[in-house]
């Protein structure tokens, strides 16, 4: 093996361990049997295993700072999981760095090195839309690095993760418009990497198949660029419109495309709701003020925030490795308005 090149992946390969195991051996847990930590320990000797300097500061330096890495800080959703992450870092002295990706995976990847470079403390992160690969964040928690994840997470990366439930709000949106009488219900997702888009739609065809619901893939349309891309926006909306069998309304699964989707069709003299019905996950703080006052799926994203910051300050701070995470699931919660009314259809 190349000296100096050496890294855990690498060692846990050779020793048929899983990386965490040998992570936790490597910084002398007490979770890790003395024999199997041994083991590890003289293997990653003999073989010039160097720690990654850059992430062992961020464990050990207390910078008293922590890094936020979000989609778009002009989203509602996550400008309030910001307010909710403050409300608890500011209160025990932590600097928060605000970062946004633009769902782009290598601007993400670009911040996540910048800010290791910065030495931080720790890491808050809801991923980039276009984000497949999670190595960059794999080797920086393997290597000892407190790391949250929020809303977009990596299920396979042993951390905790803050989410809200999104399988069961859309699956009570869905009962809801069809209680109102809709029938052929379309839904408008986000990225189809996300986690976030697969849990929703699982819930939307959860209930499409208790409730009986006509169903077609043609009803079922990505944003790759989440709602950013007026002419993706566009492409959307204009093909559900233009359809032989049109859908009588429409489920949007995100804060952007719910107002983005709104916009389009107000644009192209859709009654909302009676040419079609639009309900969607969103924490616009003026939902009731628009025409139509929107029905959303809202989020509880400042409490998402605060227990985030808490879990991480948690971490940073505890005195012993942290080896036990979890998925902490939020309640998410209906507000019916105009646009959901009774179709007319």
């Amino acid at each position: 093996m190349k000296l100096g090149a050496i890294t855990i992946k690498d060692i846990a390969k050779a020793l048929e361990l899983s990386a965490s195991t040998v992570s936790r051996a490597l910084r002398d847990s007490h979770e890790i049997g003395a024999e199997t930590k041994k083991r590890i320990q003289d293997y990653a000797a003999a073989n010039n295993y160097r720690p990654n300097l850059a992430a062992l500061s961020l464990r050990k330096g207390r910078s008293k700072s922590i890094g936020i890495v979000l989609s778009n800080v002009a989203n509602n959703f996550f400008s309030q999981i910001i307010d909710g992450i403050e409300s608890i870092a500011n209160s025990k002295g932590y600097n928060v760095i605000i970062t946004q990706s633009k769902d782009s995976a290598e601007r993400e990847k670009m911040i996540i090195n910048d800010l290791s470079a910065r030495s931080i403390d720790g890491l808050i992160v809801s991923l980039a839309a276009e984000t497949t690969d999670y190595s960059v964040f794999e080797e920086l928690n393997n290597e000892g690095l407190p790391m949250v994840f929020i809303d977009r997470i990596a299920e396979s990366i042993e951390t905790h993760k803050v989410v809200a439930d999104n399988f069961a709000g859309a699956y009570e949106a869905v009962r809801h418009l069809a209680g109102n009488g809709y029938k052929k219900i379309a839904l408008i997702a986000n990225n189809r990497n996300l986690s976030i888009s697969k849990e929703r739609i699982e819930g939307c065809v959860k209930a499409f198949d208790e409730l009986g619901l006509e169903q077609s893939s043609d009803w079922v349309r990505f944003c790759a660029a989440g709602g950013s891309d007026r002419g993706e926006m566009e492409n959307v909306v204009s093909a559900l419109l233009s359809m032989e069998n049109r859908p009588d309304a429409i489920l949007t699964l995100s804060d952007t495309l719910s107002l983005k989707t709104l916009r389009m069709l107000k644009n192209k003299n859709t009654a909302i709701p009676d040419d079609i019905g639009l309900m969607g996950f969103s924490n616009f703080n003026n939902a009731d003020l628009l025409e139509p006052a929107l029905s959303v799926i809202y989020q509880p994203s400042f409490e998402m925030g605060s227990l985030a910051a808490k879990l991480l300050l948690s971490e940073i701070e505890s005195k012993r490795p942290v080896t036990k995470f979890e998925k902490h699931i939020l309640k998410t919660r209906i507000v019916t308005r105009k646009s959901s009314a009774a179709s007319h259809l």
